[in-house]
């Protein structure tokens, strides 16, 4: 037995725990997307009346609103439906990738309220140029989010690359290395907001999670598909980020140590077979043409167009080559193709469902499973980055009122 054990910290006091009640309150109206008292008391396992003043200052600070009686069918008073506020705080993602950037501010209730999006080229850019050019979007993004009454609270940049701290530490297809990243934005944003930086692979799986169609999966290897290859894991509803935060670079993946040079340094990488670029030249496309080369691929694919159709099943072979070894690795219920990959998903799945039967060692990866499958239009790394605000506005309202 310890004779000095290591101290844990002081015991909560009163103002502690009815924070942490607040946020409880808080999360089961959100989850619920309404509620009454009742049925919120019922959900946290606190009494009725401690209830009524947890969402009396929740009213107070604007975070819930009321919206109506609703009947129970029992005896007593109807119950008052309760709502996350359409006003008030709210959350932004800036997501800056190799061609584009995509500023998303979402509501407490996490709804898209606000969406820009340009079409840039930033290889060979100036991060600081990036970043400014970014910032300038994100601010015409805010003013119209003042015009809707939100009041953002802090922005989540997405960024392509390995990240730690507030500090893009490389990010091959930007061209990056040792950016700070966090700094730079927020000192061209005009408002003053509190600024972070994500991985934008991660991002794109928890809004994938949290909005989009992996419903009641909570295990499975999240696959976008931009310039480059990136990949995240949610394991049990969280994200698996690795001793350092770099879990995830499946794009990196050597498919072939001899094949083509790649951007991070190695060779015959995954991206270099299944990125955008290696797509479209291999389907007769100009690699540089970004999302009209996307959207001009899908179109041949759908009419048939022999180029295009053999050039996603080869890319959808090797995807599924790749992802076998990941889901013998890990183990999760499902793949979701997202990015690029969303739209393309009828042509690269056949081919990568075949790998994955072929090498699963399961057994559970046959195409009647329905494991390997598209995202849905929800799962963006845009509004994943703005949900991650309104998570922590969740988690400790107080510290937003």
């Amino acid at each position: 037995m310890k004779t000095n054990p290591t101290p844990l910290g002081p015991k909560a006091d009163k103002e502690t725990v009815r924070r942490h009640n607040l946020s409880l309150v808080l999360r089961a109206v959100h989850d619920e997307g309404e509620a009454t008292r009742a049925g919120v008391a019922a959900r946290v396992g606190l009494t009725r009346a401690a209830v009524s003043s947890l969402v009396e200052q929740l009213l107070e600070s604007g975070f819930v609103t009321e919206s109506g009686k609703t009947f129970s069918g029992q005896a007593g008073r109807p119950g008052t439906m309760l709502k996350v506020a359409r006003a008030g705080v709210a959350g932004v993602g800036v997501e800056v990738n190799v061609d584009y950037v995509s500023v998303c501010v979402v509501d407490l209730a996490g709804t898209d309220r606000v969406r820009l999006t340009e079409h840039l080229d930033h290889r060979g850019a100036e991060p600081a140029g990036v970043l400014a050019r970014a910032a300038r979007i994100a601010d015409r993004a805010l003013e119209s989010a003042e015009r809707q009454e939100l009041r953002p609270v802090g922005v989540t940049l997405a960024l392509p690359g390995l990240l730690a701290r507030g500090t893009v530490r490389q990010a091959p297809n930007l061209g990056w290395s040792e950016v700070p990243a966090d700094a730079l934005f927020a000192g061209a944003l005009s408002a003053r907001l509190p600024v972070r930086s994500e991985n934008e692979a991660n991002l794109a799986a928890l809004a994938e999670l949290w909005f989009g169609g992996a419903g009641a999966v909570r295990t499975f290897l999240y696959l976008t598909g931009e310039i480059g290859v990136g990949g995240a894991l949610v394991l049990g509803g969280e994200l698996l980020r690795g001793a350092h935060g770099f879990a995830g670079e499946i794009g990196h993946a050597v498919v072939d140590p001899q094949g083509p040079p790649c951007r991070c340094g190695a060779r015959g990488c995954l991206e270099q077979y299944a990125g955008q670029g290696a797509l479209l030249r291999a389907a007769g496309l100009d690699e540089d043409s970004g999302a009209t080369g996307v959207a001009e691929l899908e179109r041949r694919a759908a009419a048939g167009e022999a180029p295009a159709v053999a050039a996603l099943e080869a890319a959808g072979a090797v995807l599924g080559r790749v992802l076998a070894t990941a889901v013998n690795l890990f183990d999760p219920e499902a793949v979701v193709l997202g990015g690029i990959y969303r739209g393309l998903a009828p042509w690269l799945a056949p081919a990568a469902g075949a790998e994955l039967a072929a090498r699963g060692v399961s057994g559970l990866w046959t195409p009647e499973a329905g494991r390997l499958r598209a995202s849905s239009s929800a799962g963006d790394a845009a509004r994943g980055a703005a949900a991650l605000v309104v998570r922590d506005v969740l988690a400790d309202p107080v510290a937003y009122a």
